[in-house]
């Protein structure tokens, strides 16, 4: 849909930027958090395949090589995007917030996209 929505000059409203928590990092290596939503709901089980955990480890990796936390770099990546106009946060506190606002700011590189690039290609659509 992404590609189709640039090439046709559509804006696009991009909804958990963070897979649910998952591109934060505290769900990595299986983890589940006390209170977490995914411990408290258990309804992200698109983002729980067992693609899914290895690309989110993956990204989530790829986010602290390049000095950044995760979810400040999924927000970036989105934000980054020329045909996605606006993003549907989840922030439950006040440094959530901030983090994800921040994400404007950050300068998105063509080595990021690169790595990121090669990460899809390599898993490719994880949570269909």
């Amino acid at each position: 849909l992404a590609e189709v929505c640039e090439r046709e000059q559509v804006s696009l409203l991009a909804y958990s930027p963070l897979a649910q928590g998952y591109l934060t990092g505290k769900y990595d290596h299986g983890a589940r958090p006390q209170g977490s939503r995914s411990q408290l709901f258990n309804r992200g089980q698109r983002y729980e395949t067992p693609n899914a955990a290895e690309a989110q480890l993956e990204y989530n990796e790829l986010a602290r090589s390049f000095g950044m936390e995760p979810a400040l770099f999924a927000n970036a990546y989105v934000t980054s995007r020329p045909f996605v106009t606006s993003s549907i946060i989840g922030a439950t506190t006040l440094p959530q917030l901030e983090m994800a606002l921040s994400s404007a700011d950050v300068v998105w590189t063509e080595d990021m996209q690169k790595a990121v690039d090669a990460i899809h290609q390599r898993v490719g659509n994880p949570c269909p």
